[in-house]
């Protein structure tokens, strides 16, 4: 089994198993195999060492994968907070960033439901 950007490959096609690494999608898998002129529809463990080491040598160049990608991201989510704008704000509330509707649905980024019980009538 192939060890890439810290991740274990699957025994699939590679254009499919570099998907696995968080950060590549199946364009970019893609471009990967036709920089390092691997065929796409090979399988990883069919792979030879040379293969894999150009493999890997293209995605610790070229890409930002795995944990740099996610401390970018979390860095820019916390810049975002700490300027205090629109967007920082609704990621600081746990509440929909890109303009979605929160009086239905939305239960994804609000929790379980939390009731609120009616008034009694006197």
């Amino acid at each position: 089994m192939a060890r890439i950007a810290g991740v274990d490959l699957p025994n699939k096609h590679v254009d499919i198993a570099l998907t696995y690494i968080y950060g590549l999608g199946r364009t970019s898998a893609r471009k990967i195999c036709e920089t390092t002129k691997i065929d796409p529809s090979k399988k990883i463990n069919d792979l030879s060492n040379d293969e894999i080491n150009e493999l890997r040598k293209v995605i610790e160049n070229d890409y930002k994968v795995e944990g740099r990608l996610r401390s970018e991201i979390a860095l820019n989510i916390k810049r975002l907070m700490d300027i205090g704008c629109y967007r920082g704000l609704r990621h600081r509330r746990g509440l929909p960033v890109n303009g979605q509707r929160t009086r239905t649905n939305a239960r994804t980024r609000k929790g379980k439901r939390k009731t609120v019980a009616n008034k009694k009538k006197a």
